[in-house]
C-alpha cells in the first residue's frame, strides 16, 4: 500500500465493535474489570487507550517500525527518550539543535548528571572521533539527530551516522517532524528511534499540541512504554482522535507546501535583497545530495536573511 494509503486508512481496519472506519474517541479514564486480574486488554487509560493505540499503531506504520508511543507534546517525547539513560552516560548532539531540545538535554537532565557532546554532524570524521573517545568506558549511548534542523536546515546523513553510532553501541535518534514520514522515514536508513512534534506538520490544523515515537524494536519500545506509563505525559484519547484526522491529509497538504516553498526559494534566490537562503531544495546548498538519498520531497521550511 502507497504512503498516500496509509495515511487515510492507517492502521484502523475497521472498529471490532460496530466496523466504523473511524476509531472511536473512548473517553474514559478505566475499564469495567471481569474479575480481579481478568480484563479486555485495558484497566487503566494512562496505561493504554483505544484511541491512542489506533494512533500508536498508525505512527508505527508510517514510519517501517514495529512500535509507536503517542505523548501529550513533542517535548513529552523527547523527554522520554532521554529518560534511557543514566547517570554518566553522554548523547552526541547536533551544533544546530531546537532550542526546546538543548534545554532540555542542558537545563533539566544535566542535574541528572546526563552529559552531551555537540559536533557538527556533516563531519562524519568528528563523529567518529568522539565516539571512539567514549568507547573505552561505554559513556555515549546515543546520537541526538536532526534533518534538517530547526531553524538552520542542516543535513545529515542518516545511514552513515546509524552505522557509526552501531558500531560503537549507541541508538541512533532522529527527530522527523519538519519531514514528517510522508517524506523521510529514518528507521529505513537504520536509526533505532524516531520522534515527532506532531503538533506541527502531522497534525497540521494548529489543533492540538502532541508527540510521536517510532521504533523498530520491541525491547526498546517495551522500555518507552514503561517510562510513558510510569511519568505519565500521555496522550488523551480526544486529542489522539484529532492527531489521526490530521494525519489523513497530511500527503495534499505537503504537496502543496513542498511546491510553494520550493518556488519561493527559487524565486528569493535571485534576488539582491537576500543575502542568504537555508533550504535543501537549492541544487548548490550544503547536504543536497544527502537530502536527495535519503528522502523524497524538500519539505515546506526554509529561512531567508
Amino acid at each position: 500500500m502507497k504512503i498516500e494509503s496509509l495515511l487515510v486508512h492507517g492502521a484502523i481496519d475497521g472498529d471490532e465493535t460496530t466496523g466504523s472506519v473511524n476509531v472511536p474517541i473512548y473517553q474514559t479514564s478505566t475499564y469495567k474489570q471481569e474479575q480481579l486480574g481478568k480484563n479486555k486488554g485495558y484497566e487503566y487509560s494512562r496505561t493504554g487507550n483505544p484511541t491512542r493505540e489506533a494512533l500508536e499503531k498508525t505512527i508505527a506504520l508510517l514510519e517501517s517500525g514495529s512500535g509507536g508511543l503517542a505523548f501529550s507534546s513533542g517535548m513529552a517525547a523527547i523527554t522520554a527518550v532521554l529518560s534511557l539513560f543514566h547517570s554518566g552516560d553522554k548523547v552526541i548532539i547536533p551544533s544546530n539543535l531546537y532550542g526546546g531540545t538543548f534545554r532540555v538535554i542542558d537545563k533539566v537532565f544535566k542535574n541528572f548528571n546526563l552529559q552531551y557532546e555537540i559536533v557538527d554532524f556533516s563531519r562524519l570524521n568528528d563523529v567518529k572521533r568522539i565516539l571512539e573517545n567514549g568507547k573505552d568506558n561505554a559513556s555515549i549511548k546515543a546520537v541526538f539527530i536532526e534533518t534538517p534542523t530547526n531553524p538552520l536546515m542542516d543535513i545529515t546523513d542518516i545511514e552513515e551516522v546509524s552505522k557509526l553510532a552501531k558500531e560503537y553501541g549507541a541508538l541512533t535518534v532522529v527527530d522527523n517532524t519538519f519531514m514528517s514520514p510522508y517524506l523521510q522515514r529514518p528507521l529505513e536508513f537504520g536509526a533505532d528511534i524516531v520522534v515527532h512534534s506532531a503538533t506541527k506538520y502531522l497534525g497540521g490544523h494548529s489543533n492540538v499540541v502532541a508527540g510521536l515515537i517510532a521504533v523498530n524494536n520491541d525491547e526498546l519500545w517495551d522500555k518507552l512504554h514503561f517510562i510513558q506509563n510510569s511519568t505519565g505525559g500521555v496522550l488523551g484519547p480526544f486529542d489522539s482522535f484529532i492527531l489521526l484526522q490530521g494525519i489523513k491529509t497530511l500527503g495534499v497538504r505537503l504537496d502543496r507546501h513542498n511546491e510553494n516553498a520550493e518556488k519561493i526559494a527559487q524565486f528569493l534566490s535571485q534576488s539582491e535583497y537576500i543575502t542568504k537562503i537555508y533550504y535543501p531544495g537549492i541544487k548548490d546548498s550544503k547536504g543536497y545530495e544527502i537530502h536527495k538519498k535519503q528522502a523524497s520531497g524538500f519539505g515546506e521550511y526554509c529561512l531567508l536573511l
